[in-house]
């Protein structure tokens, strides 16, 4: 027990720092994927009617995967603050690997939620442009509204982690 205790203490920063990066590429990436499979699912529907429609409908299936990639770039900025691509700073004390884990929660937990969101909206808008195409960017900007809840949390996530000094 006292060697996991040490161990924790030395690399608790780190361990707290990459943990943060993982949640954040993970959950965003997992919702994104989902959303994508729902969008997928309602499209081929469409797309089996009418060929012609796959330009509009590959709108509304992309859409969700924004916040996938919004995940990536927050993990990809810890590991840059961490020296993961270069020096990984082993001895990252606890308070900041903390703060960069704390960070890492909103655009993990937005973004996995929204596009899981964001994934049923654009499905509903692939009615829209079954029956009414000259209507399908209704659809779009009705899916772009939950997409707003993952820009913010992606601000807030890069804002917290360009205040933490290491």
């Amino acid at each position: 027990m006292e060697n996991f205790t040490t161990f924790l203490v030395e690399y608790g920063g780190i361990i707290l720092a990459l943990l943060g990066a993982g949640l954040a590429v993970g959950l965003t990436g997992v919702g994104s994927a989902r959303g994508i499979g729902i969008v997928g699912q309602a499209a081929s529907g469409v797309i089996t009617e009418d060929p012609d429609k796959f330009g509009k409908a590959l709108i509304l299936e992309l859409l969700p995967g924004t916040q996938g990639i919004y995940g990536f770039v927050i993990a990809f900025l810890v590991f840059i603050k961490v020296g993961v691509l270069g020096g990984l700073k082993l001895d990252l004390d606890i308070q900041s690997g903390f703060l960069i884990f704390m960070a890492c929660l909103p655009i993990a937990i937005a973004g996995w939620k929204s596009a899981i969101s964001q994934g049923k909206v654009a499905a509903a808008g692939m009615q829209i442009l079954a029956k009414k195409p000259e209507h399908s960017t209704k659809g779009i900007i009705l899916s772009v509204m939950v997409e707003t809840y993952a820009l913010l949390a992606f601000v807030v996530s890069m804002l917290a982690l360009m205040g933490i000094t290491v």
